[in-house]
C-alpha cells in the first residue's frame, strides 16, 4: 500500500466515524449496526440517513401528539424545573402478554422513582419540559429570530482601546458566539496558536488552486492567521472576525440568522485545518509518510474489542472529538464508562463462546488535546423535534484516563467487577434504608423513628374525658342568638377563675354570676365557629390510659425507637463506606499516570433552537479562569464555572470539554527567543508578514484615536468661544441696567474674563426656570459669612474680610460634609463644595469654586459687599493656568452636574414606581442606574446607593413582566398585543443589563421572568396565541449580553436646589414607609 493510499484509508475511516457520531447525536439512536445500515443505504448522505432512521422509527406506534400535549399539562405549577430523561427501556405492549404489561408498570415506577431521587424532577415536569422545547421548535419558518438592531461600536475609540495585555475579545457579527467560543479556546492553546501563525501555504498555491478544497481552505487559513495575529498584537479591545466567518457560513450553507452547533463547527474547522496542513506536509516531506500536526494534536486511537454473533473481533479506530451521552449519568466518569462499553460484554473475556454481541473500547493512544462532546441535544421521536437535556453533569478539573487505557485493560476489568458487586450491595442497602426512612403503606410516608416518636408523644399526652366534637353546638343560629351548653365537671374546674383573676376583671365587662359559672354561652363567629374551644387540648390525646399501660407502651416505644435509630445509622454508615470505597477505587498511583487538566469549557445557555455560547478558559500564568463572552473578557472563578457549566441549575450547561495532557507543557508554554532566551510576547511572536499586517491595523486605529481627539478638542474650543460670546452678551445687558433694579442671577462658577466686567455663564446644574431661589439662597449664605467676618475681623480691608468670610463659609460647609446626615437628607445636593470635599477634590479646585461664589455680582447691593466682590473677581483673574488646571476644574463641575442629573433620574423613577406607573418609571431607573454606576467608578461618594437603584430597577422589570403576563393570560387580542409590546420594547432590551454584571439577584430575576413565560407552553391555548408565544420566546431566551437598541433618555424636569432637596427627602421618606409596611 502506498503512502497516499494509507492516508486516504485513514481519512476515510475517520470521516465514517465522524458521520456515525453526528448521526448518533442527531437521532439519539445508539445501535451501531443500524447507524451503519443507514449510512450504507444513503451512500454517506447525512440528511438521507436521518430520514431513513426517522421513517424506520415512525413505524413503531407513537403516542398521538395531541394526546401528548394533553397528558403533559400541569395546571397548578406556574414555574417549571426544566429537565428531560430519555427512556431507554422499551417493552412491547402491543401483544397479549400480561407479564410484559406488569413488567412495564414496574419498570415505569422504578424509573420514575429513580429519576426523581437523582434530579428532583417529576415525570410530569419532564414531559412539560419536552413540550416546552418542542413548542419553541414548532413552525420553524415563524421561529427565525428577529433581533433588534445591536448597538454599533462606540464612536469613541478610547472605549475600544485594549488595556495593557488584556486578552482580545471577538465581535459577534450576527449569531456568531459559537465561533468566538471555539476560536478563543483554540487560540489559548499556545502550540496551536504557533502552528497557525507560522503556517505558510504550499508553494503551488501561488498558481491557480487545483481543487475546491484548496480554493476554500487556503483562504480560510490566511484569514485565521490574520485573526490570530490581531488577537496577539492588536491595540483594540476586540477585533472583527467577519472575513473568516463568511467563509465558514458559505460552507455551512445556512442562513445568517441560524445559530451553528458548536460540535458541527468544530468538526468542520478541524477538517479544514487538517486538510490545509496535510497539503503542506505532503509538499515538505515528499517520499515519506507525511506528519500532520493537526492530527498529532487532536486525534487519538482506540481499540474496539468485541463479540459479534459469537465471533470475537478487534479493530483499531481513529477519533477526534469523543462523543458522550449525558442523559442518565451523574458525572464525566460515568459517561466515559458507558461510552467504553456497548451491548452485552460478559462474553468478551470469558472462555465460553456465547452468542451475545457487544464491544469494549480501550484507548491505545490519546491526543495531547482531548475533546469531549457532551450530547445535550437529543431527537424526540414522538414529536420529531430536537430538545435539550438540562440534567446536571459534574466533571473534574483534573481527569485521570488510566482506567480507559488498553495497557490497563485487565486491572480495569477487575476493578469494574468489584465496583459492580459493590453497587449491587449498595442498592440492597439503599432499599433497606428507604424502608426505614419512608415507612407506611399509603401515599404519604414518614421516617419510622419519627412515627414511633409521634406514637410516644400521643400516648404521653394528658388524657381528656370528652370527645372533641360533642362540646361544639352545631345548631347555633347564625343571627347571633346564643344557647347554653353544659360543661362537664372536669372541664369546669379547669375553667374556674382564681380570686385574683376575678378581681382583676372588676373594671371590665360584667362577669358571669357564680351560679352560671358551670355554663358557658358561646358567641357565634362565622369564620371561627369550627375551631376547637380554648379549654380543649391543642393536640389529640388518649381518652383512657392506665399508668401500667402507659409504662409498658413507653418502654416498648423507647426500645423500638433506639433499635430503629441504630439500624438506620448502621445502614447509612455502610452506604457511606461503600461510596468511599468506589470513589477511591482508582486512587492508587498506578492509575494516576495519565493526567489531563481541564483547559476550556464551552457553555450553551438556552433551548434547542435558541441560545448563546461562551467559553471558560484556564490561564496558567495568572492561575485563574477567564470568561470569554464575545467582546467581553473578564476574570472568573471555578465556582462560577461550576454554576454555569454543570447544568441542572439554569438553562446553561457545558456542551464541550477540552482537556490537555498535563505531562506535555509545550501545549501552553510561551515561546523563547533562541538568541536571547527571553519569552516572546506581543508582536515578537509574529512572522514578518503578520507583523506588518498588525502594524498597519494599529496605525489605522491610532489615526482614528488622533482624529477623534482633534475633533473633541475642536468641539471644546467652539464651546469655549460660544461661552465667551454668551458672556460678552450678558455683560452688555448687565451694563445697560442698574444693579439695584436687576433681577438676581444664579451663582457663577466659571472664571471671569480678563476685562473684569463680563460675568460667566451659569453652570448647567444651576440653570432653572426660576433661578431666584438658588441665587437668593447662595446670596444669603455668602452675606451671612461676610457679616460674621465683619463682626469678628479687626482689620476691615476688603481683602481681609474676603479671606475671613471664605474661611467661615468653608468651615460651615466642611461640617456639613463631615456630619452624618439624617435619612432623607443629602448635603451634597445643597452645595457643590460639600460634594467636592467628600470626594477629596484638590485644594485649588475648592479655592477657585469658593472665590467664584464670592465674585457673584448679586452681592453688589452695598459698598462693603461690592468691594469684597471686586477683590474676589480680581483674585480669579490673577489665577494662572498652571496653578489651576481649567480642564480639571471643569471636569469636577461636570461630575457634579452629572450627579444632580442622576439624582433627578432616580427621584423621578422612584416617584413613578410608587405610583405604580412602571412603564414610565423603567427608563428613569435604567438610566439612573447606568449613570450612577459610571459615577461610582470614580469614587464611593460620587453617586448614590447602587444596591438601592439595582433593587428598584429589578422590581420594576418584574412588575412589568407580571403585568404583561397577566395581559397575555387574558387571551384578549388587544391585551395580548399590549402585553407582548411591553415585553419586546421594554423588558427584553433590558435583560442584557441584568446579565452583564452577573449578580445573583439579577440572574434569579431573569430566570423568574423566563420561567413565567415558559410555563405557558404546557397549557392549552388558541393557535394564534401559540404562534405569538413561540415567536416571542426565542427573544426572551436569548442569553447574549449584547446591549440592544434603547429609547433615548427621558427628558428631565428642572428643580431648584431647594426643590431637589425637598423632593429627595419626600421620596426617601416614602420608601422607608413602604419598607416599614412590608410592601
Amino acid at each position: 500500500m502506498t503512502v497516499e493510499q494509507n492516508v486516504l484509508q485513514q481519512h476515510s475511516q475517520k470521516h465514517q466515524q465522524t458521520l456515525l457520531n453526528q448521526l448518533r447525536e442527531v437521532t439519539g439512536t445508539t445501535d451501531v449496526q443500524l447507524l451503519q445500515q443507514a449510512l450504507q443505504v444513503s451512500n454517506g448522505d447525512l440528511g438521507e440517513a436521518v430520514a431513513f432512521l426517522t421513517e424506520k422509527n415512525a413505524k413503531v406506534p407513537q403516542q398521538d401528539e395531541a394526546t401528548y400535549y394533553q397528558t403533559s399539562q400541569v395546571a397548578s405549577d406556574r414555574y417549571i424545573s426544566v429537565g428531560s430523561q430519555a427512556d431507554t427501556n422499551v417493552i412491547d405492549l402491543t401483544g397479549d402478554d400480561k407479564d410484559d404489561l406488569q413488567r412495564a408498570i414496574a419498570l415505569s415506577l422504578e424509573e420514575s422513582s429513580r429519576a426523581f431521587r437523582e434530579t428532583g424532577i417529576t415525570d410530569e415536569e419532564q414531559a412539560i419540559s419536552r413540550v416546552l422545547e418542542a413548542s419553541i421548535a414548532e413552525n420553524k419558518a415563524s421561529l427565525k429570530r428577529t433581533h433588534t438592531e445591536v448597538w454599533s461600536d462606540s464612536p469613541n475609540p478610547h472605549d475600544r482601546k485594549r488595556i495593557d495585555n488584556c486578552p482580545v475579545g471577538l465581535k459577534n457579527v450576527g449569531n456568531t458566539c459559537w465561533f468566538s467560543a471555539v476560536i478563543q479556546s483554540l487560540f489559548n492553546l499556545l502550540e496551536f496558536q504557533r502552528l497557525v501563525l507560522n503556517y505558510s501555504p504550499p508553494a503551488r498555491v501561488h498558481d491557480l488552486p487545483r481543487n475546491q478544497k484548496e480554493h476554500r481552505n487556503l483562504p480560510f487559513m490566511q484569514e485565521l492567521r490574520n485573526l490570530f495575529s490581531l488577537m496577539v498584537g492588536s491595540k483594540r479591545k476586540y477585533v472583527d472576525p467577519s472575513r473568516a466567518v463568511e467563509i465558514l457560513k458559505d460552507a455551512f450553507k445556512s442562513s445568517e440568522s441560524q445559530q451553528q452547533d458548536v460540535s458541527e463547527f468544530t468538526h468542520k474547522l478541524l477538517d479544514w485545518l487538517e486538510d490545509a496542513f496535510q497539503m503542506k506536509a505532503e509538499e515538505d516531506r515528499e517520499g515519506e509518510k507525511p506528519k500532520n500536526p493537526m492530527v498529532e494534536l487532536f486525534y487519538g486511537r482506540f481499540l474496539a474489542v468485541g463479540v459479534l454473533e459469537g465471533k470475537k473481533f478487534e479493530n483499531t479506530e481513529m477519533f477526534g472529538q469523543y462523543p458522550l451521552q449525558v442523559n442518565g449519568f451523574k458525572d464525566l466518569h460515568e459517561c466515559l464508562e458507558a461510552a467504553m462499553i456497548e451491548g452485552e460484554i460478559e462474553s468478551l473475556h470469558s472462555a465460553e463462546n456465547s452468542a451475545r454481541s457487544g464491544q469494549e473500547h480501550w484507548f491505545t493512544e490519546l491526543p495531547p488535546v482531548l475533546t469531549f462532546e457532551l450530547s445535550r441535544f437529543e431527537f424526540n421521536q414522538a414529536l420529531g423535534r430536537p430538545e435539550k437535556i438540562h440534567n446536571k453533569l459534574e466533571f473534574p478539573s483534573m481527569l485521570y484516563m488510566d482506567r480507559y487505557m488498553d495497557r490497563n485493560r485487565e486491572v480495569t476489568r477487575i476493578k469494574r467487577e468489584e465496583i459492580r458487586r459493590l453497587k449491587e450491595h449498595l442498592t440492597l442497602l439503599q432499599q433497606r434504608l428507604e424502608r426505614y426512612l419512608s415507612y407506611g403503606s399509603g401515599p404519604k410516608r414518614f421516617p419510622l423513628a419519627d412515627v414511633l416518636q409521634y406514637a410516644m408523644e400521643f400516648a404521653s399526652s394528658k388524657p381528656v374525658c370528652t370527645s372533641p366534637v360533642e362540646d361544639i353546638d352545631t345548631s347555633a343560629p347564625p343571627g347571633g342568638t346564643t344557647g347554653q351548653q353544659f360543661i362537664p365537671p372536669c372541664v369546669a374546674e379547669q375553667e374556674s377563675l382564681s380570686p385574683s383573676e376575678s378581681s382583676g376583671q372588676a373594671s371590665g365587662p360584667p362577669t358571669v354570676p357564680p351560679v352560671a359559672q358551670s355554663h358557658r354561652v358561646p358567641l357565634h363567629k362565622p369564620f371561627t365557629q369550627s375551631r376547637l374551644p380554648p379549654d380543649l387540648p391543642m393536640h389529640p390525646a388518649p381518652r383512657h390510659i392506665t399508668e401500667e399501660e402507659l409504662r409498658v407502651l413507653e418502654s416498648c416505644l423507647h426500645r423500638w425507637r433506639s433499635e430503629v435509630e441504630n439500624d438506620t445509622r448502621d445502614l447509612q454508615g455502610s452506604i457511606t463506606r461503600i461510596h468511599r470505597t468506589v470513589e477511591v477505587m482508582y486512587a492508587d498511583k498506578s492509575m494516576m499516570q495519565v493526567p489531563y487538566r481541564l483547559h476550556a469549557v464551552l457553555v450553551h445557555e438556552g433551548q434547542a433552537n435558541a441560545g448563546h455560547y461562551w467559553a471558560y478558559i484556564y490561564d496558567p500564568h495568572q492561575r485563574c479562569w477567564m470568561k470569554y463572552n464575545d467582546i467581553s473578557v473578564t476574570k472568573s472563578s471555578w465556582e462560577e464555572l461550576v454554576r454555569d457549566s454543570f447544568g441542572g441549575y439554569r438553562n446553561a450547561s457545558a456542551y464541550c470539554l477540552m482537556y490537555i495532557n498535563d505531562k506535555k507543557p509545550f501545549l501552553i508554554e510561551e515561546e523563547f527567543d533562541k538568541e536571547t532566551g527571553q519569552i516572546l510576547s506581543g508582536m515578537d511572536k509574529l512572522p514578518p508578514d503578520l507583523k506588518q499586517y498588525v502594524k498597519e491595523d494599529n496605525e489605522m486605529f491610532d489615526k482614528e484615536i488622533e482624529e477623534w481627539d482633534v475633533l473633541q478638542a475642536r468641539k471644546a474650543q467652539q464651546e469655549k468661544l460660544a461661552l465667551a460670546a454668551a458672556a460678552a452678551a450678558a455683560a452688555s445687558a448687565a451694563s445697560s441696567t442698574s444693579t439695584s433694579s436687576s433681577s438676581p442671577q444664579p451663582m457663577s462658577i466659571e472664571s471671569s474674563p480678563p476685562d473684569n466686567a463680563a460675568p460667566q455663564q451659569d453652570p448647567e446644574y444651576m440653570e432653572q426656570p426660576s433661578p431666584t431661589h438658588d441665587s437668593k439662597r447662595l446670596q444669603e449664605d455668602t452675606e451671612r459669612a461676610i457679616s460674621r467676618a465683619t463682626a469678628e475681623q479687626e482689620e476691615r480691608s476688603p481683602e481681609a474680610l474676603l479671606n475671613a468670610a471664605i474661611k467661615l463659609e468653608y468651615s460651615r460647609l466642611l461640617r456639613l460634609a463631615q456630619d452624618d446626615a439624617a435619612p432623607g437628607i443629602d448635603f451634597r445636593l445643597q452645595h457643590i463644595i460639600v460634594y467636592l470635599i467628600q470626594n477629596q477634590a484638590p485644594k485649588k479646585i475648592l479655592e477657585r469654586t469658593l472665590l467664584t461664589q464670592f465674585a457673584d455680582r448679586n452681592l453688589a447691593f452695598d459698598e462693603r459687599c461690592k468691594s469684597i466682590m471686586n477683590v474676589a473677581r480680581s483674585k480669579l483673574d490673577l489665577i494662572k493656568p498652571e496653578e489651576v488646571n481649567i480642564d480639571e476644574y471643569e471636569m469636577w463641575h461636570q461630575d457634579y452636574r452629572n450627579f444632580r442629573e442622576t439624582t433627578i433620574f432616580m427621584i423621578t423613577g422612584l416617584e413613578l414606581f410608587q405610583k405604580n406607573n412602571f412603564v414610565e418609571a423603567l427608563m428613569y431607573l435604567i438610566y439612573a442606574y447606568q449613570y450612577n454606576k459610571e459615577l461610582l467608578l470614580k469614587g464611593l461618594y460620587r453617586g448614590h446607593n447602587e444596591e438601592l437603584l439595582g433593587h428598584y430597577r429589578r422590581q420594576c422589570l418584574l412588575k412589568l413582566n407580571e403585568q404583561a403576563a397577566a395581559m397575555f393570560e387574558s387571551t384578549e387580542e388587544v391585551e395580548v398585543t399590549i402585553g407582548l409590546g411591553i415585553m419586546n420594547e421594554l423588558v427584553v432590551p433590558c435583560i442584557p443589563l441584568l446579565l452583564v454584571h452577573d449578580t445573583e439577584r439579577d440572574l434569579l430575576a431573569v430566570e423568574d421572568m423566563r420561567n413565567r413565560w415558559c410555563s405557558y407552553l404546557g397549557q392549552e391555548m388558541e393557535a394564534n396565541l401559540q404562534e405569538k408565544l413561540t415567536d416571542f420566546l426565542p427573544k426572551l431566551l436569548d442569553c447574549s449580553t449584547e446591549i440592544k437598541s434603547f429609547h433615548d433618555p427621558p427628558k428631565l424636569p428642572t428643580y431648584s436646589t431647594l426643590e431637589l432637596c425637598e423632593r429627595f427627602s419626600r421620596t426617601v421618606a416614602a420608601l422607608n414607609k413602604r419598607h416599614a409596611e412590608g410592601r
